[in-house]
């Protein structure tokens, strides 16, 4: 499902229940995250909507590298030889996105939270079992404006994985958080401002303090890997992630 102009200019895609969004400016399109493989026909569609071509996309712009956010990178890259950007610890997490650090197992979560398993099966049926990777092109360093449309600040927010980062568009008064903070957990079914489970978070504690630096955007609306956009201001999202802590 594509949502046009969540904030002025950027486009967010959801598809089994995992989102990815289209940074737009004069210069072309950012895509921040790639999905699912089942993203890929939404994601054509959703450049034609905004009054775009395949060739306006400029950029892929990792905020990390699990499974449900490279799903297409792979075929970007051969289709278009897209460059893409990523912090230089998930690079060999792109490469193998299935190898990833978990404080927890996964598999006693869905008995543990049965409403998470109408949105995980969603996932699996959008390709989530069968991701390949992606050899990541360009590296995201700390404070530093990504040269891509849109041209976002990258926040770095380790915790969720190693090398995890969100991203800032001051003009736009909005930051993509990733994975770093969500308005759903996949692994719990549970809405509103959280980290994700410990099923797929490398280390809660850093992940936690983390959110300092979210909060330090002092952005208007949240936009993130997984839920609904939170325009209540990234300092009560992450107030209400703190007092949730990770399941």
């Amino acid at each position: 499902m594509l949502t046009q102009n969540v904030v002025p200019g950027v486009h967010q895609i959801e598809h089994a229940h995992v989102n990815c969004y289209l940074i737009e400016d004069d210069d072309g399109l950012t895509l921040v995250d790639a999905g699912l493989p089942g993203v890929w026909n939404e994601l054509g569609r959703a450049i034609r909507a905004v009054g775009r071509r395949p060739d306006d996309l400029k950029a892929l712009v990792l905020t990390h590298a699990h499974f449900d956010h490279v799903g297409v990178a792979r075929r970007l890259v051969q289709r278009q030889g897209l460059p893409v950007y990523a912090h230089p610890d998930e690079r060999t997490l792109a490469a193998h996105p299935y190898r990833y650090a978990h404080e927890r197992p996964a598999a006693a979560y869905p008995l543990q939270h049965p409403r998470a398993l109408p949105i995980l099966g969603s996932m699996v049926m959008a390709g989530a079992v069968a991701v390949r990777g992606v050899e990541t092109t360009e590296e995201l360093s700390a404070e530093t404006i990504v040269p891509v449309p849109g041209r976002p600040r990258v926040i770095p927010s380790p915790g969720h994985t190693f090398g995890h980062c969100a991203l800032h568009l001051p003009d736009r008064d909005v930051v993509l958080t990733g994975d770093a903070l969500v308005t759903l957990d996949p692994y719990t079914g549970q809405t509103g401002p959280r980290l994700v489970a410990r099923a797929a978070t490398a280390d809660s504690q850093a992940a936690m303090q983390s959110l300092d630096a979210l909060a330090g955007t002092q952005a208007g609306t949240v936009l993130t890997g997984h839920g609904q956009p939170w325009r209540a201001g990234i300092e009560d999202a992450v107030e209400a992630a703190r007092q949730h802590g990770a399941a």
